[in-house]
């Protein structure tokens, strides 16, 4: 019945057109809360308490996640009952007052030239990891969508996902054909970037060589998002419009992007394109 209903969420988050790695993030937190459920011997959600998800909370800190990893499945806990709520399969809704634990913001690195292309540099040996490097840098691409790219979204010199298409400029799509014309001849695999053996590289095994490629570059205090974070600081500062940018990196409101020209130092031009990093 748990995982029943479980996948009854999934589904309705298909519907919702939400992203497939925000479908997958939300079906991983909630398996994990359906385990703590199923030991405190729960066969439905419908008999769950406040104080079994609070046993679940206290579990996670046990086992030393993070405040803000914690604060995103709190996220997820919330949305999910208010989904059994206007689903009818839950009465009274005993997420509704979880808190957050509390976490500091930091502040998104933005990487310098200097830096950026020291991290080019280390990477080169490394051809499947430069081209993703390279399509961080370049795009602004998340982490997940890198993981999931597939000869699908490749069209034209330019990425596409759904109604969002991101133009390849000429360094990343050298980068692309670089890997390409030696990424292992799996006909079955239709993910742009695999193992050896054809299998999809998963977001830890991404997260793993850009990190190990920032060490190498002597860059400290920087994750793989900053690439992300790089890219549009850049293009602002270089004067791209702003809703553009917005739209090209798939932010869902223009003030997410709007936080980003606080960081830059500056002075925004005005009227430019994208500039190559």
């Amino acid at each position: 019945m748990l995982d029943e209903t479980k996948n009854s969420f999934l589904a309705y988050l298909t519907a919702q057109n939400k992203a497939p790695a925000t479908i997958v993030a939300y079906g991983k937190d909630i398996e994990q809360l359906i385990v703590t459920l199923k030991r405190l011997g729960r066969t439905s959600f419908a008999e769950t308490t406040r104080e079994d998800l609070e046993t679940f909370l206290s579990e996670l800190r046990e086992k030393n996640f993070t405040p803000k990893t914690i604060s995103r499945k709190v996220n997820s806990i919330k949305t999910f009952y208010k989904f059994l709520q206007s689903e009818g399969k839950v009465k009274e809704n005993p997420a509704s007052d979880l808190t957050h634990p509390k976490y500091e913001m930091k502040e998104p690195r933005i990487l310098s030239k200097m830096e950026y292309r020291a991290l080019r540099d280390v990477s080169r040996a490394d051809i499947r990891t430069y081209a993703i490097i390279e399509l961080f840098l370049q795009t602004g691409l998340r982490i997940s969508e890198v993981a999931d790219l597939t000869f699908d979204n490749l069209t034209n010199g330019e990425l596409v996902f759904g109604e969002r298409t991101i133009p390849l400029n000429q360094a990343a799509q050298d980068a692309l054909n670089q890997y390409l014309a030696i990424r292992p001849k799996k006909e079955n695999s239709k993910h742009i970037f695999i193992t050896k053996t054809g299998n999809p590289l998963l977001v830890r095994n991404i997260r793993t060589a850009v990190d190990r490629a920032l060490k190498q570059a002597g860059i400290d205090d920087a994750k793989v998002n900053d690439l992300r974070v790089t890219f549009i600081a850049h293009q602002l500062a270089s004067g791209a419009p702003l809703e553009y940018i917005s739209k090209l990196v798939g932010h869902k409101r223009i003030s997410t992007t709007e936080r980003y020209l606080n960081l830059v130092k500056e002075k925004p031009k005005k009227g430019a394109k994208l500039t190559e990093l």
